[in-house]
């Protein structure tokens, strides 16, 4: 009982940071351009945490997706010989592009290099998405649910941070910490030392967001680098959800956070 005791009390006193991927309107809620099916659930289940750990949170960040109209994974970056704008979640190669089969509105050959950069590094698939979180609209806000709760939390004497990301249109950028592919000359889309430096100072770092199979699983996997950051990580399974049909693209992803030592747990395990 002595040792149980004890290890709850240095529990109790272990800094905190709660990270939060992308829980905005256009995923989080069903009329949202890209909804990711039930993140409404997952946003009320961090919501509820923050208001009732809002004492031992001692910082919360937020990453919002942001992008242009015009970025190259919208549809109207893209025509085909014929002038059609591909579908959204059609994926286009690099090949595809030198062929002709489709046509990009910036620089061909730019867009050629980085579609082969993106298998090259291992990243994901070129995927055309349905304009979602556009640039100052409401599609863009912090999900109102999440949003009241972190007033609350915010009303203690506490500061949340939001991290932008997604504004470069010439490349994606799922993870909190880096574009997908950065780009020379473009500081925006370069590997976020502060975002890093800042999750070092907290013992224990919370992980929620969407979606589950990319953005916040791209977040992860751009911590691999980091052994001591990963080792620090407490990941919210209920608080996050997969993109439909995406359901195993990032398994290997958790599989090998797991075996770095990342924690996997429900929030209503950390309510009590």
């Amino acid at each position: 009982m002595i040792c149980r005791a004890s290890a709850h009390f240095k529990e109790l006193f272990k800094m905190k940071i709660l990270v939060i991927v992308d829980m905005q309107n256009d995923f989080c809620l069903p009329s949202g351009s890209l909804y990711v099916p039930g993140a409404e659930k997952d946003v009320e289940r961090l919501s509820r945490l923050i208001k009732k750990k809002t004492t031992v949170i001692d910082k919360i960040i937020l990453t919002a997706d942001e992008h242009h109209v015009m970025d190259i994974a919208h549809p109207s970056y893209w025509r085909n010989k014929q002038g059609v704008h591909p579908a959204p979640f059609t994926t286009i190669s690099w090949w595809e592009v030198l062929s002709g089969e489709w046509i990009p509105f910036g620089d061909k050959d730019k867009v050629v290099d980085y579609l082969r950069r993106l298998i090259e590094q291992g990243e994901y698939k070129h995927t055309i998405w349905p304009e979602h979180c556009l640039y100052g609209s409401e599609g863009a806000a912090i999900t109102p649910v999440l949003m009241e709760a972190l007033t609350c939390w915010a009303r203690e004497g506490k500061y949340y941070e939001v991290v932008e990301k997604g504004l470069n249109p010439l490349t994606e950028f799922f993870g909190a910490f880096r574009a997908n592919i950065p780009l020379a000359g473009a500081v925006d889309t370069e590997f976020n030392v502060k975002l890093k430096e800042e999750l070092e100072m907290y013992d224990v770092i919370w992980l929620a967001g969407e979606a589950k199979s990319h953005c916040v699983a791209n977040t992860l996997k751009q911590m691999f680098d980091y052994p001591e950051i990963i080792r620090r990580l407490v990941i919210l399974e209920d608080c996050m959800s997969n993109i439909s049909g995406c359901e195993d693209l990032a398994i290997s992803i958790y599989e090998k956070a797991a075996c770095m030592g990342a924690r996997f747990v429900t929030s209503e395990s950390l309510l009590y």
